[in-house]
């Protein structure tokens, strides 16, 4: 505000609340006062002492919308209402020449002696400030932190050198025109300003939290693909493995170089495979089909979270070009239904979250399966993992599963809740063929695994103890069975 407005302003204060008490005070922000003078009316005095905008005029709004924008009151109000409630408005002056307008008040002490306070608002830019001062003129206290040093609790108020001849002349960017007052053309100018302002926040977080789930699955995606990439091409391995078996007998390796014939191209052309001299033909055969298994089973689940994805994203874009749209058009309303629908997809997501089966659930430290009849099978990994997934993950009727007189890992058959297929054993019998099937991994992720048959034992999670001071990943079972296997990973894995 220049010098010429702030001194309209001022009288249009002094004729408005002088021989007025004051009432209650309301804090609408760190650096704003909003003072109820007992007028019988709906005006209030407005106080801003924002570096970027001080600025001071009479306001007319409902106590109730007040209320509902103060914030909880700073020091500052505390000690206004401590000096200065029921103190009665004797006169409003403006210094000359500069942006300072001063408010004299008649207060009461608590021994009920009239005694004098004064409220100094300095709209003088980064120095701006509102002070009150006792009946010596020394600074109480001040709504925004002191940094000048001629400018502390306790001193008597020192105005700063005189700056208004910067800002005398300097046009406002709104006119009274057609208002009232000037105060009125204040208000209503920089309440504009401030919707403007919360339409830019609004929408500048908006716009952020979007492009961070946009930027959140897009590194997804690519993670993705090169896991994709990473496991190579299924029926090249399988490829791979066909042909090294078909030339066993009559294969010639140099060092780690093997040529073979390629049955499956025209013409049956040599073709060189490199395999590790370590490694037999058939070594090598069935790594390549390992790998074809993985592959395949990682192409057919990466390409269906994919296609997921994409999704996600497309549907993201769409929003985003939306954001835009209301953004250029400055629409608020349109925003605030942006906004609740942001909100709502948010609920059901977090809805989504809660209402997972256990089985889709992330459990550390342990491998994921799907038996032939649907039903989730996990793995651990280390000791740790088995007494976590054993003692923590396990309910008392899942099945626990360990090879024989051999380290490994624990594997558990989850019965009593849905299964990744949407199987629900509940209490029920679990197949034979799904504890075959976890009786095969537990025995091919144990120190048997080379083993041609493996005597696994199994039983419920509630014969499973741990004895006090035991190692990790040691239990003890007060009743079991023995079920003798072959190793093997012959079901999905879920990645």
């Amino acid at each position: 505000m220049n010098d010429q407005t702030i001194e309209e302003i001022a009288r249009e204060i002094a004729e408005a609340f002088t021989g007025a008490a004051t009432g209650r005070v309301f804090q609408p922000g760190r650096a704003s006062l909003v003072v109820d003078f007992h007028t019988r009316t709906d005006a209030y005095l407005f106080v801003s002492v924002e570096a970027a905008q001080p600025r001071i005029y009479i306001i007319r709004r409902a106590t109730r919308e007040l209320e509902k924008t103060t914030i909880p009151p700073a020091s500052f109000a505390l000690l206004w209402r401590k000096h200065l409630a029921g103190a009665v408005l004797r006169r409003v002056t403006k210094d000359a020449d500069d942006r300072i307008i001063r408010f004299f008040f008649e207060a009461q002490s608590e021994a009920g002696e009239s005694q004098e306070r004064t409220v100094i608002a300095q709209l003088t830019g980064r120095s701006a400030n509102l002070f009150l001062l006792d009946e010596r003129e020394r600074i109480i206290d001040a709504l925004r932190p002191l940094r000048e040093t001629d400018q502390q609790i306790g001193d008597e108020y020192d105005a700063p050198a005189a700056s208004a001849s910067t800002h005398r002349s300097q046009p406002e960017p709104f006119e009274r025109g057609d208002f009232h007052s000037l105060s009125e053309a204040a208000d209503d100018y920089y309440s504009r300003l401030e919707v403007d302002k919360k339409f830019d926040q609004h929408a500048a977080a908006f716009v952020a939290r979007l492009r961070q789930e946009t930027g959140k699955r897009r590194k997804l995606e690519r993670n993705l693909k090169a896991d994709l990439a990473q496991h190579g091409d299924a029926e090249m391995h399988k490829r791979i493995g066909d042909l090294l078996l078909a030339n066993v007998a009559t294969a010639e390796r140099n060092g780690s170089l093997v040529r073979v014939k390629d049955y499956y191209s025209e013409g049956e052309p040599i073709i060189e495979v490199e395999v590790d001299e370590n490694r037999t033909l058939q070594e090598e055969a069935a790594r390549r089909f390992n790998f074809y298994t993985k592959a395949k089973r990682a192409a057919r689940e990466i390409a269906t979270r994919l296609e997921v994805l994409q999704e996600e994203i497309a549907e993201l874009d769409k929003r985003d070009a939306e954001l835009a749209r209301i953004i250029e058009e400055r629409d608020a309303q349109a925003l605030e239904r942006w906004s609740d629908g942001d909100k709502k997809k948010g609920r059901e997501t977090q809805k989504d979250k809660r209402e997972r089966p256990k089985s889709e659930e992330r459990i550390p430290g342990a491998r994921r399966y799907r038996s032939s009849d649907g039903y989730e099978i996990l793995v651990g990994r280390a000791a740790k993992d088995n007494d976590y997934l054993t003692f923590r993950v396990a309910r008392p009727h899942d099945l626990w599963f360990h090879a024989a007189d051999y380290p490994g890992s624990h594997v558990i058959v989850r019965s009593n809740s849905s299964g990744v297929g949407g199987v629900n054993a509940k209490r029920g019998e679990i197949p034979h063929r799904t504890v075959v099937e976890a009786a095969q991994l537990a025995a091919s992720y144990s120190r048997a695994k080379h083993d041609a048959k493996v005597s696994v034992h199994y039983t419920h999670r509630k014969f499973l103890s741990k004895p006090k001071g035991a190692a990790p990943g040691l239990v003890r079972m007060s009743n079991f069975r023995t079920l003798l296997v072959e190793p093997r990973e012959s079901i999905e894995r879920i990645l």
